[in-house]
């Protein structure tokens, strides 16, 4: 239990950590854009020390955003959520381990609740493969990506029927979310961890 009540401090740690890394990064990102849309003089010490640190840092994903038909001063905001999106899936991670290890010191101390917790990570699985779906749908290429094909084996039995009941809103597909919440009520019915 020392481990977890450890492990769980460590999170906490690491949550506090990206949060002033997401305030600096969104002070830098600010400060450049202001630079590149020329609200600070371009002149400036703060201009040249963007130019001369900050935008070799800025050139790939300013690549990525005038590539999808974007304006190159809007490249240190993509940056920005690239950081936000990028933290909250490290502390999404490191959450999932903490409740894998949870499960593991549970399946440990009674281990008649072993198959209880393997289907719980059953359970655990198919919604990391939900998400990494969702994600791998904003990208060009997600679907045939080596990375992402595991998600859509796992998933497309679930979710193969509820696009033919459910029909689309928009352009927005809401079958993930209908099977993600069908998926969490089957495992509190079932009182799986």
């Amino acid at each position: 239990m020392r481990a977890l009540a450890a492990y769980a401090a460590f999170v906490d740690y690491v949550r506090i950590g990206l949060l002033y890394v997401g305030i600096a990064a969104a002070a830098i990102c600010a400060t450049d854009w202001a630079v590149r849309t020329r609200r600070l003089s371009p002149f400036g010490r703060v201009a040249r020390f963007m130019r001369v640190r900050i935008d070799p840092a800025m050139r790939p994903v300013e690549g990525i955003v005038v590539r999808a038909g974007g304006l190159p001063s809007s490249a240190p905001w993509w940056a920005l959520v690239a950081v936000a999106v990028i933290g909250i899936l490290l502390i999404t991670l490191l959450q999932f381990v903490g409740s894998l290890l949870g499960q593991l010191v549970f399946a440990a101390a009674e281990p008649s609740r072993l198959p209880l917790v393997i289907i719980g990570w059953l359970f655990s699985l198919l919604k990391l493969a939900i998400i990494v779906r969702v994600v791998a749908s904003w990208i060009p290429m997600g679907r045939v990506a080596r990375w992402t094909r595991w998600a859509f084996f796992l998933t497309e039995w679930m979710l193969a029927p509820l696009r033919r009941v459910i029909p689309l809103i928009g352009m927005i597909d809401i079958t993930p979310i209908i099977a993600w919440l069908g998926l969490s009520l089957l495992q509190s019915l079932l009182g799986i961890p």
